[in-house]
């Protein structure tokens, strides 16, 4: 009898910010305009690094070549989840069917993966420029870098297949509401009605290995880095290293501290027990999946003095050629 009341869900209901009925139409529409204006600058931003990384003869080195990647990778990440946040600021309780819920949840799970490893990749980079400058066009030759960013998608991709298939395959009874603006894996297991704790352990691993690794090796690399950095005895040389490597840094903290404060931060709970999620969770997560992208090109823009030499060549030929 148990068995026969069960439905099997083949679409989830997005809820938003549509839980919250007591906001204002104007905070909607300003929400609607910052996110829409962000996804805009993610585009621009990254498409013109990935632009000037091809189209520059000089750019083309490791650092350019996986700073073309994370470019691409931060593109593929905002489009799997923005247009869904979009819509659902103008669809309340927004639908989406099992499949591609599913497909959404490997995107988003493949692209932070990836970025994770792809970032650590950088500083093992930054790490040899800066402490073995002599044997830097040997270690990061071609047939080094690439591999090593075709191994960061490749981990990132695996990671996501088992974890997007471990929760797909649970059974989905009764309540088909999930409280966010996407399918957000945690979100989507609270719907399961069987045993996850396969799914929490598999989870568990995957932290420590995309997680947990990277940043010790990151954390490494760094900690050479800089004492390399403090043993040059002249202050211009000092800062002419550190700027070389000052951009990826500040997109390293930028990216942890916000999955820290995305993800670190306690639950609180209901008078019931279960987990609440506030509207600053909601929003704090919602920013997460444009600020952080958005964030990089700019600060590769701005930090970066061949990157803005580039920019500032193709923009100023384009227009004398016109």
């Amino acid at each position: 009898m148990e068995e026969s009341n069960q439905t099997t869900v083949i679409e989830f209901v997005l809820l938003g910010l549509s839980a919250h009925s007591k906001l204002e139409k104007t905070f909607f529409v300003l929400m609607y305009g910052v996110n829409v204006s962000m996804y805009l600058v993610i585009l621009l931003g990254n498409g013109v690094l990935i632009l000037v990384t091809i189209l520059d003869s000089r750019l083309h080195k490791p650092m350019y070549f996986f700073l073309g990647n994370l470019s691409f990778l931060d593109i593929c990440y905002t489009t799997s989840s923005v247009p869904l946040i979009l819509d659902s600021f103008l669809t309340p309780r927004k639908t989406i069917s099992f499949s591609a819920c599913a497909v959404q949840m490997f995107l988003s799970f493949a692209m932070g993966a990836t970025e994770c490893v792809l970032l650590s990749m950088m500083a093992f980079d930054r790490y040899v420029a800066i402490c073995n400058p002599l044997r830097y066009p040997v270690v990061m030759s071609k047939a080094a870098y690439v591999p090593m960013a075709a191994s960061s998608w490749a981990a990132g991709i695996t990671n996501s297949v088992v974890q997007t298939s471990q929760a797909m395959r649970l059974p989905f009874c009764g309540d088909n509401i999930i409280n966010h603006f996407t399918c957000e894996i945690l979100a989507v297991l609270k719907l399961a009605c069987a045993d996850i704790s396969i799914n929490v352990i598999s989870m568990a691993a995957a932290n420590v290995i995309f997680l947990g690794i990277p940043v010790l090796f990151i954390s490494f690399s760094y900690v050479f880095i800089i004492a390399t950095i403090l043993r040059i005895p002249s202050a211009e040389g000092r800062k002419k290293a550190f700027s070389t490597c000052s951009a990826h840094l500040t997109v390293v903290v930028v990216f942890y501290e916000t999955i820290l404060f995305t993800y670190g931060k306690p639950k609180s709970k209901d008078p019931q027990g279960a987990d609440k999620v506030d509207l600053s969770d909601q929003l704090t997560s919602l920013l997460y999946g444009v600020v952080t992208p958005m964030l990089n090109s700019i600060i590769y823009s701005l930090r970066n003095k061949d990157m803005k030499a580039t920019v500032r060549n193709l923009v100023s030929h384009k227009l004398f050629t016109q």
